[in-house]
C-alpha cells in the first residue's frame, strides 16, 4: 500500500515531464520567431503608411494579435505546468530517508546514554499513555521506536550502519506514476486503465497522423492547395498576356472556398459599377459582357471584384460583410502569386526552359496589388513604358498631378527620381501644389525605393568556349541600394492591409523565343541566411575548381563582405542550347515596387561540339584572332515582353561590352530605371 501511494505521488511529476518535453522547445521556437520578426519592422515613415494602422501596435491590436488559438493554448499549458510545480513542491506525501539520529534529535555518533535520554524525553511527549492523539501514537511507533531500536539493538544497528535501514537490505521497487484509482484493477478502474493505455498509446498518435496526412495531402509546403497548383499549371500559357493573368490567378482553390452570401449580392453589384472600366469588357456588347461576367462561378466573381476594389482603391465602399472577405483575399494573394510565378517558370521543354511573358505578367499583377494601382495605369504614355503606374504608388499622387508635372517635361518616373531634392521640391510645390509635409512624404518614399545593380557571368568552369550541351554556370551578384542607406526594408504599401516583404525574381531569358533559361528568387531581408547560402555556394564552387584552402577562405570572406554591403549571390546552372549566337536579357523584377525592375543585356555564343569530343579550343581561338576581339553583332528588334501595355516601339537599348574568352561571358548593369534600360 505504501509503495502504491508513493508511486501515486509521483504522478504529477510524470505529467509535468510529459508536458515539458514538447512545450519548452516549442516555446523557445516561438520566442525566436517573435524576436526575428521584431528585426524586420523597418518600414516607410510617410503619413499614409502611418495612417494605415498596420504598423501601429495599440493595446487592443496587441491583444488581438496575441489572442490566437495557439498562443492561448500555450499560455494555458504553462499555467498548468506552474500549478504542477507548485503542487509537487508542497504535496504532503514526500519520500523521506530513514535517519534515526535526526528523528531522536541527536548528532551522528551520539553515545548510548544520550540515545536513551533522548528516547525517554520523546516517550513522555509521544507515548500513547501520555498523549492520546492518534497521530502521536503513529509517530511514536513508526519513527521513535524504530529509531531507538536501530541505535540500541546490536543487530538493528549493524543493519542500519551497513544497509541504511534497521530491517536490513531493502529491495528496489519499480512503480507506475499513475493515480491510485487507476492501479486498482478491480471493478471499473481496470476499464479506466485500459482506456488510458488505448487512448494515449493508440488513439492519440492515430489522430495526429490522420490530421497530418489529411493536411499534407491537401496543401503544399507553402500552404497552397495542390488543386491550385494543378489549375495554375494547366491554365498557364506561353503567350498569356498580363491582363489575362488575373483570370488565371482568381481560379485558385482557396478563393473557390470563399463563402458567397445572399447579403453580398447588392454590395457586389455596386462594386461592379465602380470597377467596371477595369474588367476588360467589350463596350460594344456591354450587356452581353455583363451577363457573361455574372454567369461565372460566384466565388470567382466575388474574388475578382474584391481584387479590383484593391487595385482601384475602392475598399472604403465595401460593406462590413465584404470587408472581411476582402482582407482574406489580399492575405492569400502574395502566397498564390508566388506559386503562379513558379508555374510560369517551371520547365516546359526539353531544355528545361520556362516562359518569360507570363512570368512578367505575374510580377506586374503582384506589383499592382501591393501598391493598389490599376492595371490600366501601366499603358504606355509619352516616353514611359510603365505609364503613370509608378507615379501612383507615391503618396498624394493622382492622375491630375501626373498631368501637371508632365507639362514641365517630367514624363517618366526615372526623370523624377533623377532630380535633385531642391528641384523636386520646387516642382511638387509650385506645379503640383503640394505642401511641405506632402513633399516630405514623397521624399521618404523615394528614399525607400530600391536601386538595383546586376553583375552576371555565364561560364563553363576551366574550359574554353561554350559548346552545345555544356553545363553552363550562371554567377550573378544583385546589389540593392537605397538613398536612406537601408538594405532590407518593408515596401511602401499603405493600401495593402498586411506587412509584406519585398522579393525579387532573377530571370535569365531569351525574349525572341519567350524562354527563361534560369530563374531564382532573391530576398534582402535575412542577411544571416544570405551569408550562409553564399558561403556554402562559394566553397562548393572553389572546391570544384581545385582551389586550395587559402583561396577558398579568401573568396568566402569577399562574398560575406558583399552580402553585408547589400548584395545577394545568384548561382545556378543550365544546359547550353544548340550552336548559335543568343541575345539574352537578365531581368530582375520586384513583386512589390513599380518601376524598380532591372534589365541587363547579355550575349552568349555557343559553339558546335567537335566530333572528337574535345572542347574545340582551336575553333574558339581562331574566331577570336580574326579581328583581335570578338565581333559584336547587332541586336535584332525583339518583341518586348516586359508589358502588354507597351507600344510596339523599337527598344533603344545600349549594347554592353562583352568579354567572350575562356568560356566566360560577363555583363554589368547599373542604375535602376523604370523602363529597365541600361546605362553605359
Amino acid at each position: 500500500m505504501a509503495a502504491s501511494e508513493e508511486t501515486s505521488a509521483l504522478f504529477p511529476i510524470f505529467i509535468l515531464t510529459i508536458m515539458a518535453l514538447p512545450l519548452v522547445p516549442y516555446t523557445i521556437m516561438k520566442l525566436c520567431r517573435a524576436a526575428s520578426k521584431k528585426t524586420k519592422t523597418i518600414h516607410c515613415q510617410c503619413s499614409e503608411c502611418l495612417r494605415s494602422g498596420k504598423y501601429h501596435k495599440s493595446i487592443f491590436k496587441r491583444i488581438s494579435n496575441f489572442s490566437t488559438c495557439s498562443n492561448l493554448t500555450l499560455v494555458l499549458l504553462w499555467v498548468v505546468m506552474i500549478f504542477l510545480v507548485y503542487y509537487i513542491k508542497n504535496m504532503s506525501s514526500e519520500i523521506q530517508v530513514f535517519e534515526p539520529f535526526s528523528i531522536l534529535g541527536l548528532e551522528p555518533g551520539a553515545s548510548e546514554s544520550e540515545i536513551k535520554k533522548a528516547y525517554r524525553r520523546l516517550s513522555i511527549q509521544y507515548h500513547p499513555d501520555k498523549n492520546p492523539d492518534p497521530e502521536a501514537h503513529t509517530y511514536f511507533v513508526e519513527f521513535i521506536s524504530k529509531a531507538y531500536q536501530a541505535l540500541t539493538d546490536p543487530i538493528s544497528r549493524e543493519n542500519f550502519e551497513k544497509y541504511g535501514h534497521p530491517d536490513g537490505k531493502q529491495g528496489f521497487q519499480m512503480g507506475i506514476a499513475l493515480p491510485q484509482f487507476l492501479l486498482d484493477i478491480d471493478g471499473a478502474s481496470g476499464g479506466i486503465l485500459l482506456l488510458w493505455i488505448v487512448g494515449v498509446c493508440i488513439l492519440l498518435p492515430l489522430v495526429i497522423a490522420v490530421i497530418y496526412l489529411s493536411r499534407s495531402s491537401k496543401y503544399t509546403g507553402n500552404y497552397v492547395m495542390h488543386h491550385t497548383l494543378y489549375t495554375y499549371y494547366h491554365l498557364m500559357k506561353p503567350s498569356l498576356a498580363p491582363s489575362k493573368v488575373m483570370e488565371v490567378f482568381i481560379k485558385a482553390a482557396e478563393y473557390g472556398e470563399i463563402p458567397v452570401r445572399r447579403t453580398d449580392t447588392e454590395p457586389l453589384q455596386k462594386l461592379f459599377l465602380l470597377v467596371r472600366s477595369e474588367l476588360n469588357l467589350d463596350l460594344k456588347n456591354i450587356k452581353q459582357e455583363q451577363a457573361k461576367f455574372w454567369k461565372q462561378h460566384p466565388a470567382m466573381v466575388k474574388t475578382e471584384l474584391l481584387i479590383q476594389a484593391q487595385l482601384t482603391r475602392e475598399s472604403a465602399a465595401l460593406s462590413p460583410g465584404l470587408l472581411g472577405d476582402f482582407k482574406h483575399v489580399l492575405e492569400l494573394a502574395p502566397r498564390l502569386l508566388e506559386e503562379l510565378m513558379k508555374m510560369a517558370l517551371v520547365p516546359r521543354n526539353a531544355q528545361g526552359h520556362g516562359w518569360l511573358r507570363p512570368a512578367v505578367g505575374v510580377a506586374e499583377l503582384s506589383q499592382c496589388i501591393i501598391q493598389a494601382v490599376p492595371l490600366s495605369a501601366r499603358k504606355t504614355i509619352g516616353g514611359s513604358t510603365e505609364g503613370i503606374a509608378p507615379f501612383l504608388q507615391l503618396p498624394h499622387f493622382n492622375e491630375a498631378v501626373v498631368k501637371k508635372i508632365a507639362r514641365k517635361k517630367v514624363r517618366t518616373f526615372q526623370e523624377l527620381r533623377d532630380m535633385t531634392l531642391d528641384e523636386r521640391a520646387e516642382l511638387l510645390t509650385l506645379v503640383a501644389g503640394f505642401s511641405s509635409t506632402e513633399v516630405q512624404d514623397v521624399e521618404r518614399v523615394l528614399e525607400m525605393m530600391p536601386s538595383l545593380t546586376v553583375e552576371v557571368t555565364c561560364e563553363t568552369g576551366g574550359e574554353e568556349g561554350i559548346q552545345e550541351g555544356d553545363l553552363v554556370t550562371v554567377h550573378a551578384w544583385v546589389t540593392l541600394e537605397r538613398t536612406n542607406g537601408l538594405v532590407g526594408a518593408l515596401p511602401h504599401a499603405p493600401y495593402y492591409p498586411f506587412q509584406k516583404e519585398e522579393n525579387f525574381w532573377f530571370l535569365l531569358a531569351e525574349p525572341t523565343s519567350n524562354n527563361v533559361w534560369f530563374s531564382q528568387k532573391v530576398n534582402f531581408m535575412d542577411e544571416a541566411a544570405a551569408i550562409t547560402a553564399a558561403s556554402k555556394a562559394i566553397e562548393e564552387t572553389m572546391e570544384g575548381s581545385g582551389a586550395d584552402v587559402k583561396e577558398t577562405s579568401r573568396a568566402v570572406r569577399e562574398a560575406v563582405e558583399k552580402v553585408r554591403a547589400g548584395s545577394r549571390l545568384v548561382l545556378g546552372k543550365f544546359l547550353a542550347p544548340p550552336e548559335g549566337n543568343y541575345s539574352l536579357v537578365c531581368h530582375c523584377v520586384c513583386d512589390s515596387w513599380i518601376g524598380c525592375d532591372k534589365k541587363v543585356n547579355l550575349k552568349v555564343k555557343v559553339l558546335k561540339r567537335t566530333r572528337a569530343g574535345t572542347r574545340g579550343g582551336a575553333a574558339a581561338e581562331e574566331a577570336v584572332m580574326d579581328d583581335g576581339i570578338e565581333e559584336e553583332e547587332e541586336i535584332e528588334e525583339e518583341e518586348d515582353y516586359e508589358s502588354e501595355y507597351s507600344e510596339d516601339e523599337a527598344d533603344k537599348l545600349d549594347t554592353k561590352k562583352k568579354s567572350v574568352a575562356n568560356g566566360k561571358v560577363t555583363a554589368k548593369g547599373s542604375s535602376s530605371e523604370g523602363s529597365g534600360s541600361d546605362e553605359e
